[in-house]
């Protein structure tokens, strides 16, 4: 299983609605407001591979009326 975070910056104004639709996406497990220089972080669950991260992330996340650009951070096994 793979466990991904994922950094998002939205439009002005665009916060809300974007945080409403990511917590819709198969995969997300949490996702939440913040401040600094991104707008919403995000969780995966549920992922058992890099596939279907990138699937979550390029189809699914960044497709989102409002999404100006994200980074995704795996967790790495040290």
């Amino acid at each position: 299983m793979v466990v991904a975070g994922v950094l998002i910056n939205t439009a002005p104004g665009r916060t809300k609605a974007v945080l409403d639709a990511a917590r819709k996406i198969k995969g997300v497990r949490y996702a939440y407001a913040v401040f600094g220089r991104y707008d919403i972080v995000a969780t995966s669950e549920d992922l058992k591979d890099l596939g279907e991260v990138a699937d979550m992330v390029v189809n699914e996340l960044c497709k989102l009326d409002g999404v100006n650009k994200t980074e995704t951070l795996i967790v790495a096994d040290v």
